[in-house]
Order: structure tokens, then C-alpha cells, then sequence
């Protein structure tokens, strides 16, 4: 491979692997995802999914091989750790799960609005980019509703835009649209695409 087709690269594992004990839930992959690309991972429960977006997310640590390697926008993840692995996770990494874990004391806005007071933001500056996402997701009537006074699509949008709100290079989706019913499981899949067009994540 060389170098200019490397650059292309926004995530490249090699040798990814992870055991627990015996149990072998992810090994020796390797894959490679180019900016804008969105890719799924599909198989059957127990299959290894959530491990693989965990190692891929920097939630999980692989298990070490001498040949193990995992980049994300250019960076060697195995070169962070505290701090700067939680900085990067937070202004690099979105993440959207399959039960939104919204908080529920919150309104749609405050959740919004989290990562990005972790990451520094002045509080003007995120509402003001949690009112626009929420406004491009549907939700401008609902942002100061709190997720209980939410349907499940809403609920997962206001996720959405949590997960969008520092601009992350990367947005990983594990299983969101499990708990949705067929119609608002297939927006969501067509709202990512969407997303990517307009964001470029």
C-alpha cells in the first residue's frame, strides 16, 4: 500500500484481536475504513459486534500481539492512554447506542450539550450547535422536552445529536435501531446516510 492510499484511511486495524480467558470474541481481524464510508458489521448475537465497536471505539483494549495495530485519523491509539485516550474519545469518537442512555433528569438540549462542556465548550457556543443539530434532526418543537416526555425515535435522534456535537471524525452505532419499531428503524438508517452527506463523518 502506499502512502497516499494510506492517508485515505480514517480507521486501520491490523491483528485485532480479544480474548477473555479461552473465550475467543474477536481475532486476528483486520480491516480498513475510509473517510465517509459507512460500514456494518452484521452477524449473529454472540458474534463479537459490540466487542469489535468497543476495540474500535477505545472502549476495550485488544489483547496484545506483536503485530497489533489500531489507527483513527492518523493516530496510534496504543500512543494514548488516560487522559489523552478520554480527550481523543471525546473530540474524536461519537458514539450511538441501541438504548440511548439519555440522562433522564435532563432535557433534550442539556444531553446534547454534555460531551461538548467535557470537551471545554463555552455553554453559549454547544447550545448554539445542539440547537442546530437538534433543528436538522426534526427536533426544534421537543429540545427542552425531557427523554421521558419522548418517543423512542425522538429519544434516539436527541442520541444522535449527543453524538455529533464535536464534530468527531469517527460515529459508531451499536445496534440503534434494535429497540425502535420498523418505520422510525428505517429513518434512522436513511437519517445516517444523510448524515454523512452533510457531515462527512
Amino acid at each position: 500500500m502506499n502512502e497516499q492510499s494510506k492517508e485515505e484511511f480514517m480507521i486501520e486495524a491490523v491483528g485485532l484481536s480479544k480474548y477473555y480467558g479461552d473465550f475467543i470474541a474477536v481475532e486476528d481481524l483486520n480491516i480498513s475504513i475510509r473517510k465517509g464510508e459507512v460500514v456494518a458489521f452484521l452477524g449473529p448475537n454472540g458474534a463479537g459486534k459490540t466487542t469489535l465497536l468497543q476495540l474500535l471505539g477505545t472502549l476495550d483494549q485488544p489483547s496484545k500481539h506483536d503485530n497489533t495495530l489500531l489507527e483513527i485519523n492518523g493516530i496510534n491509539i496504543a500512543s494514548l492512554s488516560g487522559n489523552s485516550l478520554a480527550k481523543f474519545r471525546n473530540e474524536q469518537l461519537g458514539f450511538i447506542f441501541q438504548f440511548h442512555q439519555l440522562l433522564p433528569e435532563f432535557t433534550a438540549l442539556e444531553n446534547v450539550c454534555i460531551p461538548a462542556y467535557i470537551k471545554g465548550t463555552s455553554q453559549v457556543d454547544a447550545e448554539q450547535k445542539a440547537i442546530e443539530l437538534l433543528g436538522f434532526l426534526g427536533l426544534q418543537e421537543r429540545m427542552n422536552h425531557k427523554p421521558n416526555e419522548l418517543s423512542g425515535g425522538e429519544q434516539q435522534r436527541v442520541a444522535v445529536a449527543r453524538a455529533l456535537i464535536n464534530n468527531p471524525s469517527v460515529v459508531y452505532a451499536d445496534e440503534p435501531s434494535g429497540n425502535l419499531d420498523s418505520e422510525s428503524a428505517q429513518q434512522l438508517h436513511k437519517l445516517f446516510f444523510k448524515l454523512r452527506d452533510r457531515f462527512g463523518q
